[in-house]
């Protein structure tokens, strides 16, 4: 299994920001409700601490603070392509640094704390009532993102 000592500091930047894009890309995909979404991402991280799956990469993944740098998304045509680049390059690293079961558990993070973002806030209704759990766009980021782990 791979540890954070395995990254050098670049690397291990892309592999940690890589599941706060996955979960900005749903948040944005639909207008609404960015406020509690942003909450749930957080709680899936919280969540997944107190879990404790047993993958080092991944507890150490989460004892690192979430967050993007503003300064890689500098000349990105949008966040969907930035999200599917940078997933794409934490999987390519962690495919030569980690084992399989590292890439697999990351798998996991990353479609956890999309699919929580989609499902924090429903979107649509009248004042709370009716709506969809995930709305059509938020279903097709979480695709874009699925399409991106399964390659």
């Amino acid at each position: 299994m791979a540890s954070k000592a395995d990254f050098n500091a670049e690397e291990w930047a892309a592999v940690v920001e890589a599941p706060v894009l996955a979960g900005l890309r749903v948040v944005s995909a639909e207008r609404g409700g960015t406020i509690r979404e942003s909450v749930a991402i957080g709680k899936v991280y919280s969540e997944a601490r107190k879990a404790q799956d047993g993958s080092e990469l991944l507890d150490e993944l989460l004892a690192s603070p979430p967050g993007v740098d503003p300064k890689r998304l500098q000349g990105e045509r949008d966040l969907a392509s930035a999200t599917s680049d940078r997933l794409r390059e934490a999987l390519r690293i962690l495919r030569e640094k980690g084992t399989p079961e590292d890439v697999d558990a990351y798998k996991r993070f990353v479609m956890d704390v999309a699919r929580t973002a989609a499902e924090a806030h429903k979107e649509g209704g009248f004042i709370g009532i009716g709506g969809k759990q995930v709305s059509p766009k938020e279903a097709e980021a979480l695709d874009e993102i699925g399409v991106v782990l399964a390659a």
